[in-house]
């Protein structure tokens, strides 16, 4: 079995605006870097929109009729929190970002793939519940947990988050349920202010490992290696999701985090033997972050690249 790529060109169509970080460009640089023959093998999938059903296991009904009706004149787009913006393509892209991580739960689970990568956009990590922000429309990874638990019967689910914001909107869905497992390593203080290591959920489920502005491999590998992996061992889910954002890159406009591409292959290998103990090989990739186009580039294809080799 080879890795799914997942995807859909109405996600290009979401446009909060030319001054906005969170552009088509993002998506547009990690496809191109992922078409050249190296990448052949990867089975090419385009990404269903998710139906209301698969949606409404993590947002209430409300939330999702009001954000699929939101379709904005072109060029009069619409701000549905401080920094997250609708265009006209928006409700579209957003139900194909989420619709993409449960076809890569169904591929992976129904043997059409060994791993998974949905390159979409716009993120979902910073999506809680009952509300958008932090670009984030619908949370995709916490959509793509509750699918494999409805669909598939795994009652276990991890996330783990190596974006530099921490995603508090995964951490709000799965913090009240000990079968849900969230880590992330993340800048603090930085946005949107959770992600204290106090913050531990109902059993331990929730793991979180700040670092600091200006922190670079060391630190991260470190709080990985003795504090998130050995906690997702534990945990032992049925399921590995990975929220992978990719702007903790020293190169990288938003934060101030100095990870390189070598920090993010240590990481993704170091998940997938994980994975592959627990629970035979599953690992569903979902992308969130990245701001410097060359960085998010390179990061996202060295990414894929391990999960080939897996």
């Amino acid at each position: 079995m080879t890795t799914a790529l997942i995807t859909h060109p109405a996600c290009l169509d979401h446009d909060p605006g030319a001054w906005h970080p969170e552009s088509a460009e993002r998506l547009r640089a990690v496809l191109s870097a992922l078409d050249v023959p190296e990448f052949a093998a990867l089975a090419r999938v385009e990404a269903p929109g998710a139906t209301v059903e698969q949606l409404t296991r993590v947002h209430p009904p409300a939330y999702v009729n009001g954000i699929l009706a939101i379709h904005p004149e072109p060029g009069q787009p619409v701000h549905v929190d401080g920094d997250t913006v609708m265009s006209d393509g928006s409700a579209e892209a957003a139900s194909r970002a989420a619709g993409a991580a449960v076809k890569a739960v169904d591929m992976v689970f129904g043997g059409e793939a060994r791993n998974a990568f949905a390159a979409v956009r716009p993120p979902g990590h910073h999506a809680e519940p009952n509300r958008p922000m932090g670009f984030c429309l619908f949370n995709n990874v916490g959509i793509a947990a509750l699918h494999a638990r409805a669909q598939w019967g795994v009652q276990r689910v991890a996330v783990v988050d190596f974006d530099v914001h921490h995603g508090n909107g995964t951490q709000a869905l799965f913090e009240n349920d000990p079968d849900l497992f969230y880590a992330s390593s993340h800048q603090s203080p930085f946005y949107p202010g959770t992600g204290s290591r106090a913050e531990r959920g109902v059993a331990g489920n929730i793991v979180n490992a700040p670092l600091r502005a200006g922190d670079g491999g060391a630190a991260f590998r470190a709080v990985w290696e003795r504090e998130i992996l050995p906690a997702l061992g534990q945990f032992n889910p049925g399921l590995l999701i990975i929220s992978a954002g990719f702007d903790a890159h020293v190169d990288d406009p938003l934060a101030q985090l100095k990870l390189e591409i070598s920090d993010y292959v240590w990481l993704t290998e170091a998940l997938l033997d994980v994975a592959e103990r627990c629970c035979g090989g599953r690992v569903v990739s979902v992308l969130e972050g990245g701001y410097d186009l060359d960085a998010l580039a390179r990061s996202s294809a060295a990414h894929v690249r391990v999960l080939m080799r897996a």
